[in-house]
């Protein structure tokens, strides 16, 4: 049996994003996207303080330009059954206002169940103490991230995840104009 690739991935660098309560971690990958490594974590302050959100933003959408990003994917915490709570709505919401803001840069949502978990783990086992873990873990989260979504594309030959702010055309009904 053969398979048709997917269309070819745009050659350049991604970024991966996860979204804290706390901080926002940032991971990069190299332009062939094989390898996600971490990049930077960003203090997030509340959600009553939006100045500090949009340092936040300010600070991706410069990581865009400074690594000449093609593309970023931001963490979409889902339950194990797949359901979405409120920190799902809150990365759909950062990831919405991103998009807006490094405009025409593609953003895509990526299911992250377990990353942040994960990203303990293997902070844990490499032996990161546990006030260490603290300041990277976002910034580990954001490497799975990242790195399931380049396995993903290589592997299917399609960007992994959903895309966030494309508009989509409603479907027209035959015999209506629109």
């Amino acid at each position: 049996m053969t398979t048709t690739p997917g269309p070819a991935r745009r050659r350049g660098v991604l970024l991966g994003v996860d979204v804290g309560s706390v901080r926002v971690g940032v991971a990069r990958s190299d332009p062939d996207g094989l390898l996600a490594t971490p990049l930077e974590t960003l203090p997030r302050a509340s959600a009553e303080t939006p100045a500090a959100i949009d340092e936040d933003l300010r600070r991706i959408a410069a990581l865009v330009v400074e690594h000449a990003a093609v593309g970023v994917v931001v963490g979409l915490p889902r339950s194990l059954s797949g359901d979405e709570g409120v920190s799902a709505a809150r990365a759909r919401t950062y990831a919405g206002v991103l998009a807006m803001s490094i405009d025409p840069v593609p953003v895509r949502l990526v299911d992250e169940r377990l990353t942040t978990v994960e990203a303990h783990r293997a902070l844990r086992e490499s032996g990161v103490a546990g006030r260490r873990q603290r300041s990277v873990v976002d910034q580990a989260a954001a490497v799975l991230i990242l790195q399931s979504a380049l396995d993903t594309e290589r592997s299917t030959g399609h960007p992994a995840g959903e895309p966030v702010g494309e508009r989509r055309r409603k479907p027209r009904t035959k015999g209506t104009r629109t």
